[in-house]
């Protein structure tokens, strides 16, 4: 009799997963019930299964809500009925249409109002009644409508627990106090499963209606087929033969471009490839992602494909990635086997100014019905709980900051205000807070995809699954994950301008030829690496350096060992340290020196876990690929990932190992958790390492121009304009005549951008330099006002900024100007003027700027100051006593050293105290490093930009020196002589 059930998925307003809703209606003996999740259908699929294993009828359904009023519920008679319900809400969601009162006509589904709806009802439509309003028929003719009322139970609590979770949730929903949630903003404290044969004694003076309720209920039938279902687009060409024989003709053409038509070993894993493939019907996904390829490659986009897809050397010829499996000895099955327990996918990153265009390649290439973006699901995350539920009980901020302050943990376990806290947001704990949309993932369905989901319209403004790729896996679809990284804008626009500024045209694909250029492998074993994709953080510079890494391989171990999980295990240190002593190394175990021979005994990348796993703990190719899953975050149960500790540790034991080495085995192993990469995808960004690499060794000006103009990287964007200097650009403030919207470069001179000026509209940004374009240069102050309609204070940002002196006066003069021209609200005009009149002209004493006055302009209006260094401004003329190049020859001595602040990573120690790496530049502009441990630093060491006064100890590890930090003390600058 439960037509109106509500899982969590009605977002802050149900409480029960779908899990628990199921065990409560098996406890009360319940057959059948329909899930009506608020303006969503994102558990029905969910609810099915669930439902199938629990010997429970499911129906599939939804309740339409309008400014969270109840407008009607649909229920679907079938699958038909479903895609009707799902298709209504999508239209309005997609139009952006608020819901009518009234929905259209429904062939395979029925509609129930809520009880005192008045208009005709169709052959389709009824009325639900609830028992608390039974009430209101006494005494009336039910004649003409018995036989459409309905029992309308809704269902949204489990207990009375649970009910004041809803009460919470809602005034979470609502932003209010929970005193202020009003009663028709939540449910009826009834508004649960009751106990058996509760809800019929309720009803027994109406027993038709629950004779309604029962052959509706009968007369649906959820008819989607059982068990795992393959719903992608199943050909490319319209039939599997065709399909096979376009994707062996595709990879045959790719292997004469990469290995030529000799290569025996390359054509006998093709072969392989394709077998595997045809038997598993993969062929269409093959060559669904290559037609996405192909596109991008004809509008001149580039793209890295990475992932376990770079395993495959069919994958390789057909361009969509650029790793060489044969090269780096990668197995086809991590990417595709008959025993994997979930679908493979190919991760395609683009610029992040081309993937919304490949994207509405591919809705308009396969349609709209069939194709959608796949969307993710946030859960209420832990500080931000205690904050909301702080506020709905109406706490003050300030106690609400005390709560979630780590540093009074101690004082607040004993607080019973906030142990209360505790209490509600273990309730809400991993329960979902509001729809959002996956980073790239796209689906493409054989079927109209609403038969299985309802269809959002996030701020993309493309059709969006509600549920995420989880459930998308569960139904039995396969992602197309479309990705976008600016890593990629760097090297597509720096080969633009290459092209532009130098006449050049590069194939930044030779990766090859790459890889064996000693001036690339220099510089990348030395660590000067400022901008290049993945490899320019102090961490990773400090690796590459510690490992003198001078070659492709070495480059894609590091790109795995520089994994938070392999860094926190101590197996970082001991890989530098075997790298460098491969003779010395100590291996746990015969079976780790059989298995980790090429990574010094070390697991590095999820392939090694998964080795170790299979030869040291006897586990199976399956429990190896759902371990692999678990560790890389993709796996939606953790119960299957601690189940294998189990597995491994008996697999282990009957296997013979000694119980310690297999305890420091897992313990390496379980240090991957999260973190790991895939080999095939170290070996994808090592690709495009290379790549930036090349760039920025070979053109280094129009390479940093173009991390600038992709607004950068891991550094903030002064430390780019230090390269860009570095590099021997020239660069210039920018200038109303000769500056763009962003960085522009003429051989060496290069131009700063209006995007980086503080305070200037957009508009201007782009206004500005069109329009000298358009009409030519402009002339003076006055005809610059008069043809960019500009007011007074962008103005006076330009002339601060020095982007007025093309005029050659001073900022000053030109601030007296601009006043006399615009102070008296005359209004510009940009319309030609038949005859220009010249302004009237003042004579005014000398007005001089100084450097330190432009200095100051700079720092407040682009962030830094480029007329003068940051050392420029100090007080002191002292610079240390050592520059970073020194270093090496004063190991063990204390040292005085000023730097100039980079950036800063806090780490917590194994006692849980704070400790810092600090980066810096001294003033020659060399990076040195520093270490900053709990006992000689105060709670935060920093104080933000500027100059440091630093007194520590030299030390190095494996060649690569730093300061351990004993004091530190931030440099004061000179005053701006405006404010003297």
């Amino acid at each position: 009799m439960y037509l109106n059930v509500h899982s969590q998925y009605s977002l802050r307003y149900g409480t029960m997963s779908i899990e628990n809703l199921i065990e409560e209606a098996s406890a009360r003996g319940i057959t059948q019930m329909v899930i009506t999740d608020i303006n969503n259908s994102t558990g029905v699929m969910e609810f099915m299964r669930e439902c199938r294993k629990n010997k429970i009828k499911p129906i599939g359904g939804m309740e339409f809500r309008r400014d969270k009023r109840l407008l009607y519920i649909g229920i679907a008679k079938n699958k038909e009925g479903m895609k009707e319900l799902n298709d209504f809400l999508s239209e309005h969601n997609l139009k952006q249409k608020e819901l009518p009162d009234e929905p259209c006509v429904f062939e395979h589904a029925y509609v129930v109002y809520p009880y005192g709806y008045k208009a005709k009802l169709k052959s389709n439509e009824y009325i639900g009644i609830r028992f608390d309003e039974l009430y209101q028929l006494y005494n009336k003719d039910l004649t003409d409508y018995q036989d459409k009322l309905l029992v309308l139970q809704p269902v949204f609590v489990a207990n009375k627990i649970g009910y004041r979770l809803h009460e919470y949730l809602r005034g979470i929903d609502l932003n209010t106090l929970l005193t202020m949630v009003e009663k028709d903003d939540k449910c009826r404290e009834t508004d649960m499963f009751l106990m058996p044969g509760e809800l019929e004694a309720k009803f027994a003076r109406y027993a038709f209606i629950l004779d309604n309720t029962r052959k509706l209920m009968d007369s649906c039938t959820m008819d989607y087929p059982e068990g795992k279902l393959k719903l992608n687009k199943k050909t490319f060409t319209g039939n599997k033969k065709d399909d096979m024989a376009l994707l062996e003709k595709l990879a045959m053409e790719g292997m004469l471009y990469r290995y030529g038509s000799k290569n025996r070993e390359a054509l006998k894993r093709i072969k392989n490839e394709l077998k595997v493939i045809v038997e598993m019907n993969f062929c269409a996904y093959f060559l669904i992602t290559n037609d996405i390829i192909q596109y991008s490659m004809r509008r001149g986009y580039y793209h890295v494909g990475r992932g376990s897809g770079a395993n495959s050397i069919i994958a390789y010829c057909l361009q969509i990635t650029d790793v060489d499996p044969i090269e780096l000895d990668l197995y086809f099955e991590r990417f595709l086997n008959a025993e994997r327990s979930s679908p493979p996918d190919f991760d395609i990153d683009y610029s992040w100014d081309e993937r919304e265009d490949v994207q509405d390649y591919v809705f308009k290439r396969y349609g709209k019905e069939h194709t959608a973006l796949l969307g993710t699901m946030s859960t209420f995350k832990d500080r931000s709980v205690i904050r909301e539920i702080g506020k709905v009980m109406g706490l003050p901020k300030s106690e609400i900051d005390g709560f979630t302050d780590p540093a009074r943990a101690v004082v607040n376990r004993d607080n019973d205000t906030f142990k209360k806290i505790l209490a509600i947001q273990n309730l809400m704990a991993k329960m979902p807070n509001q729809r959002s949309i996956h980073a790239g993932g796209v689906l493409i369905s054989e079927e109209p995809i609403t038969y299985y989901t309802a269809l959002d319209l996030p701020p993309k403004g493309m059709p969006t699954v509600q549920w995420d790729m989880y459930e998308a896996e569960a139904i039995g679809y396969d992602k197309y994950d479309i990705l976008s990284q600016r890593g990629i804008g760097h090297i597509k626009e720096a080969v633009k301008l290459v092209q532009q500024n130098q006449q050049k045209r590069l194939d930044i694909h030779q990766v090859q030829m790459f890889m064996k250029d000693p001036n690339l492998n220099n510089r990348l074993k030395t660590g000067n690496t400022i901008g290049c994709f993945y490899i320019e953080s102090p961490a990773m510079r400090q690796l590459l350096a510690k490992l003198t890494c001078d070659n492709y391989l070495t480059l894609v171990a590091a790109s795995s060992i520089i994994r938070p999980g392999v860094a926190q295990s101590g197996m970082m240190k001991t890989y530098i340290y075997n790298f460098h002593h491969p003779t010395n190394v100590q291996y746990l175990h015969p079976v780790m020196e059989e298995q980790l021979k090429e990574t010094f005994g070390v697991m590095v990348y999820q392939e090694d876990v998964i080795k170790i796993c299979i030869y040291y703990g006897g586990m199976d190719g399956t429990d190896a690929d759902i371990l692999r899953r678990g560790m890389s975050g993709k796996y939606r149960s953790r119960i299957e990932f601690d189940r294998l500790v189990e597995k491994f540790h008996d697999g282990a034991k009957l296997l013979g190992r000694p119980e310690e080495i297999t305890k420091e085995v897992w313990r390496q192993v379980s240090s991957f958790a999260g973190y790991s990469f895939s080999k095939a995808h170290s070996a994808s960004f090592a690709v495009e390492s290379y790549q930036s690499l090349y760039l920025k060794t070979y053109y280094p000006i129009e390479f940093m121009v173009g991390v600038l103009n992709n607004y950068g990287g891991f550094y903030t964007r002064w430390l780019y304009v230090h390269e860009l200097k570095k590099a021997g650009a020239k660069v210039h403030l920018p200038c109303v005549n000769r500056s763009d919207a962003v960085v522009s470069i003429s051989g060496i001179d290069a131009y700063l951008g209006f995007v980086g000026v503080q305070g200037l509209e957009g508009k201007f940004v782009e206004l500005i330099p069109d329009e000298r374009k358009q009409n030519g240069k402009y002339l003076d102050m006055e005809d610059f006002v008069k043809r960019t309609e500009i007011g007074l204070e962008q103005a006076i940002i330009l002339i601060r900024c020095g982007a007025m002196r093309f005029t050659g006066k001073s900022k000053k003069t030109l601030l007296w100007e601009v006043h006399t021209l615009l102070g008296h609200k005359v209004k510009p005009s940009s319309h030609a003027e038949l005859f220009h009149v010249q302004a009237k002209h003042y004579v005014l004493p000398d007005l001089v700027n100084t450097k330190l006055e432009d200095a100051y302009h700079e720092l407040e209006l682009l962030g830094f100051p480029l007329s003068l260094s940051m050392f420029d401004l100090l007080k002191t003329e002292y610079r240390g006593e050592l520059q970073a190049n020194e270093l090496m020859k004063n190991l063990g001595r204390t040292v005085k050293m000023v730097g100039l602040y980079v950036c800063e990573k806090t780490v917590h120690t194994k006692n849980n105290k704070k400790m810092w790496f600090g980066t810096f530049l001294d003033a020659e502009g060399n990076f040195f490093d520093t270490t900053h441990f709990p006992n000689n630093t105060p709670i935060y060491p920093f104080r933000g930009s500027g100059c440091y006064l630093i007194l520590g100890k030299v030390v190095e590890d494996f060649g690569y020196p730093s300061i351990e930090v004993q004091k530190f003390a931030k440099l004061e600058i000179m005053n701006n002589p405006v404010m003297d």
